[in-house]
């Protein structure tokens, strides 16, 4: 039978671990948010070597164009990169509206507000070699 004092030492445990955990998510979410910040920098800048360091190889974009089911890969995606920024980039906002995190998977939603057009992009990331990756973006564009 276990007395106060080892009751009150596995209580401690509990909670020190329980924190251990905490910090950790939370680690976790400010990396998932740092990814997804390369993801607007490669908006903002046109430099497609942001998208390069967070996207996944094998990453696929899914959207509807016209009403019809479009993929493309990461690779035709990053390679539409400018190396410049729109010239009406001034107009442009863009933000992280949440990030969702348990273990070493993710998803993060993202709000695109351009002159003419408005975007929510939906990412799902995996933790992989310790690295935040995209693994698929799928979007809704609606013309303003």
């Amino acid at each position: 039978m276990l007395g106060k004092k080892h009751l009150a030492l596995l209580g401690l445990a509990a909670i020190t671990l329980g924190s251990a955990a905490f910090v950790r998510q939370s680690a976790d979410e400010v990396e998932v948010r740092a990814a997804l910040e390369h993801y607007l920098l490669g908006h903002a800048t046109g430099d497609g070597a942001h998208f390069r360091q967070v996207f996944h190889p094998e990453s696929k974009l899914t959207f509807n164009r016209a009403g019809k089911y479009t993929t493309r890969t990461s690779e035709e995606y990053i390679s539409g990169a400018t190396g410049k920024p729109a010239p009406d980039e001034a107009q442009r906002k863009r933000r992280i509206v949440s990030v969702d995190v348990t273990g070493d998977a993710a998803i993060g939603k993202v709000e695109l507000d351009y002159p003419t057009t408005y975007f929510i992009d939906y990412f799902t990331l995996l933790k992989i070699d310790g690295k935040w990756m995209i693994m698929n973006k799928t979007f809704n564009a609606r013309p303003k």
